[in-house]
């Protein structure tokens, strides 16, 4: 009974060695076999850094403006009696746009005209007397003030009665009327907007650390998000004070618009032009690499096999951003070649192979 228990527990213990021979033995035979195997370079693109013409700029949100533009108020309330203009026409300096009623200025007008003539009769009538010698001279003094005092009442009256039609006070673009012949209108009632749409300006404001690039005079590109328009313009006005809340300086533009592209209120992206610098070293904006410990590119460098590629993992200080490019301050020099795209996937030390048949990290829907 004994022996046959030994012989049972040699067998069991022959068989679980087995088994536990075979898995370090199966694993061993793992890992050799993968540590031999390379791993396949990974395909990038790539670009020769090279010192470039760098053309730097600011870059802001404006809104557009035109140099002269109101909401056309009436000055003396009534009835409307005509409009005088259509939505979108062209109109002159003083043309004529809205008229109210106005019979009982007319009237007064009238009124105070007869009562002036009358006031010049007498003061014939009393300068005559004065000069026979048989008018007293407080006479003809009071005749005369009367008569001045006629002549500022025609005044007023003519006022008011000018105040009944609305002229342009400027020539430019009128818009849409907001008003209707026969409504009863109070003063300071707006009917319509003109708009001067010849010479535009644009407010925009750059943050308190670019204070010093901002000169009168400096020329400025202004583009919008419709049908992709551009104008040119210069800085006229740059407001002498900081925003305290929002750290910003604010700037107005003068621009061109002989073809009417913009409006006011529109959207508009402004550049600042600033002087042409030459040898900048400047990298597509794909190649920089950013992580918790800071930007980084991948420079590609002969590897210890002839023909081989691999990459070297540089940290670098980035500048000023310009369109689809990004300064490098420090990190890179001429003549290096740099992963472009496709870093997504390496490591430092990684192989690699250039193919720059295609972008491979392009952004979605290119």
């Amino acid at each position: 009974m004994f022996k046959r228990l030994m012989i049972a527990v040699l067998l069991l213990g022959i068989v679980v060695g087995g088994i536990v021979w075979f898995k370090f033995f199966r694993d061993g035979m793992i890992a050799q076999f993968l540590a031999g195997m390379a791993p396949a370079p990974v395909p990038v693109t790539a670009e020769t850094v090279a010192a470039v013409t760098w053309e730097p700029g600011i870059d802001a949100i404006g809104t557009a403006l035109a140099a002269r533009g109101v909401d056309l108020a009436i000055e003396s309330g009534g009835l409307v009696r005509d409009i005088l203009f259509k939505p979108n026409d062209a109109v002159t300096e003083d043309q004529p746009l809205v008229q109210i009623d106005d019979d009982s200025e007319i009237a007064a007008l009238a009124a105070a005209e007869a009562g002036l003539g009358v006031a010049n009769t007498e003061l014939r009538r009393a300068q005559t007397l004065s000069d026979r010698g048989v008018g007293a001279a407080n006479t003809v003094e009071t005749s005369e003030a009367q008569t001045e005092s006629a002549r500022a009442e025609v005044a007023q009256v003519q006022t008011a009665l000018d105040s009944k039609r609305m002229t342009a006070p400027f020539a430019g673009t009128i818009g849409i009327p907001q008003i209707e012949i026969g409504q009863y209108v109070t003063p300071g009632t707006i009917f319509a907007t003109l708009q001067d749409l010849s010479q535009m300006r644009v407010d925009f404001a750059v943050p308190e650390q670019q204070i010093s690039a901002l000169v009168l005079g400096r020329e400025i590109t202004v583009a919008t998000e419709v049908e992709d328009l551009n104008a040119k313009g210069r800085i006229i006005a740059i407001e002498p004070r900081v925003d305290p809340n929002s750290r910003l300086v604010s700037v107005r533009a003068e621009v061109d618009n002989p073809s009417g592209v913009l409006f006011p209120g529109q959207f508009l992206r402004v550049r600042i032009a600033l002087p042409v610098e030459d040898g900048v070293i400047a990298l597509p904006q794909t190649a920089i690499s950013s992580t918790l410990y800071g930007d980084s590119v991948y420079v590609v460098q002969p590897g210890e096999v002839e023909g081989e590629l691999v990459v070297d993992q540089v940290f670098v200080t980035l500048g000023r951003r310009s369109g689809s490019r990004i300064e490098v301050v420090e990190g890179i020099s001429a003549g290096q070649q740099i992963v472009t795209s496709g870093q997504n996937r390496l490591t430092d030390g990684a192989k690699v192979v250039i193919d720059d048949s295609v972008t491979l990290d392009a952004p979605a829907g290119e």
